[in-house]
């Protein structure tokens, strides 16, 4: 039984405590549906929230249900044999940026197994973990992805990414050993899938992932402004090369 497509209208909200104070909050909306069942947005808004598989989990295919078995299979998980969901954004004029997307994969009998949280960056990267949520949606790992230019590649986060209801609420702590937690979190509100809602999403964050994008760098160049020291971006893998 496939999950009625829905929308969220959201509050994001970031703190950082250390080296410097810096907290903010933003509005905007995310998509929650099945993977077998996606949304189609009314047409004449179709241009500024569409879905494309290549956004979301490395490797090849235009489907995206298969691309969520194959991070499944690298982590020695069977493929998920009943629904899979996901909380995203969508792309807008052709861009697409969603600094978090999370799929919950479910067994036949609809309980949760596992949930995949994919992490982006402004610099075109992305990264997924696959998480072990308990009843309460609580998970940790350690971080293993360069996310911002402030922040080092360690420490561990903690979260809790409940599969929404009526209600969305997730929460995401970094913690290292040298400095005060950083702190995320995304709440939100349902609302059914209409051109009011739609149109209302787009409105409330007019080109969603564009702006989320500037955003982002807009809080950079401020951090950067404050002094706060510029964590170096790890060098890519150099290529192998192969003597014939």
């Amino acid at each position: 039984m496939t999950i009625a497509p829905a929308l969220y209208l959201t509050r994001l909200r970031h703190i950082r405590r250390a080296p410097v104070h810096h907290e903010f909050e933003y509005r905007g909306y995310s998509w929650y549906f099945d993977l077998d069942a996606p949304p189609r947005p009314p047409l004449p808004l179709r241009p500024f929230g569409y879905f494309r598989a290549v956004d979301h989990l490395e490797g090849p295919g235009t489907d995206l249900r298969a691309r969520v078995d194959r991070v499944l299979a690298e982590h020695g998980i069977d493929r998920a044999d009943g629904p899979v969901t996901a909380l995203m954004g969508a792309r807008a004029l052709g861009y697409a940026f969603d600094p978090l997307t999370v799929f919950w994969c479910h067994d036949r009998g609809g309980r949760l197994r596992c949930a995949i949280a994919e992490v982006h960056n402004t610099y075109g990267g992305r990264h997924a973990y696959v998480l072990f949520p308990d009843a309460h949606g609580r998970a940790e790992t350690e971080k293993r992805f360069y996310v911002s230019p402030f922040n080092a590649v360690d420490g561990r986060y903690r979260l809790r990414i409940p599969e929404p209801g009526d209600e969305l609420a997730l929460h995401i702590t970094l913690r290292t050993d040298d400095l005060p937690p950083f702190y995320a979190s995304m709440t939100g509100h349902r609302l059914p899938v209409t051109t009011a809602t739609v149109l209302r999403a787009h409105l409330r964050a007019p080109l969603s992932p564009w702006l989320t994008a500037a955003r982002i760098r807009r809080h950079g160049i401020a951090l950067w402004a404050k002094g706060v020291p510029v964590v170096p971006r790890p060098s890519a893998p150099a290529p192998r090369r192969i003597s014939l």
